[in-house]
């Protein structure tokens, strides 16, 4: 009677164990960067979010502040309606009485160190466009953080 081989030998075991450390050491460092690029992309939807206050804010003439309570005149100011984020430190707003308004925010906070410290400018041309720029940093910025539409300084 022959005995029957029950379980895995430890050659077989090692394979498996060297296979799944191959594919760690490549899925992981394309994970990391699919986070940066998704916190880019995200800072920059909610910057742009802010287009359409702005946009009203310049057709009425007034002076564009961030937030409802930095309004100390609802005749001359009109808010941009900016709420918190875990990935930005506080925005600023550039020329809030002029018609090229921009803000800019950085990447702080909750931010993956490949993009912390990175920089989005939206910003609005007297004719009425809206420039995205990105400024980057951090210590693992790479170009290909990006989104389509916005330009690199």
């Amino acid at each position: 009677m022959k005995n029957m081989q029950k379980g895995f030998t430890l050659i077989e075991l090692m394979i498996v164990v060297a296979i799944i450390g191959i594919l760690a050491a490549v899925a992981i460092p394309q994970y990391q960067n699919y986070i940066a690029k998704s916190q880019i992309t995200r800072v920059v939807g909610e910057l742009s979010a802010l287009k359409t206050a702005a946009e009203v804010a310049v057709t009425e003439g007034k002076k564009v502040v961030l937030t409802e309570a930095e309004v100390t005149d609802f005749a001359t100011e009109a808010s941009l309606g900016y709420t918190t984020s875990s990935l930005l430190d506080t925005p600023t707003v550039a020329d809030p009485e002029a018609a090229t308004v921009s803000w800019t925010g950085t990447l702080g906070g909750q931010a993956a160190a490949a993009v912390k410290g990175t920089t989005v400018t939206i910003a609005r041309t007297v004719d009425g466009a809206y420039t995205c720029t990105i400024t980057g940093a951090g210590s693992g910025w790479k170009d290909s953080y990006i989104p389509t539409g916005c330009s690199n300084t």
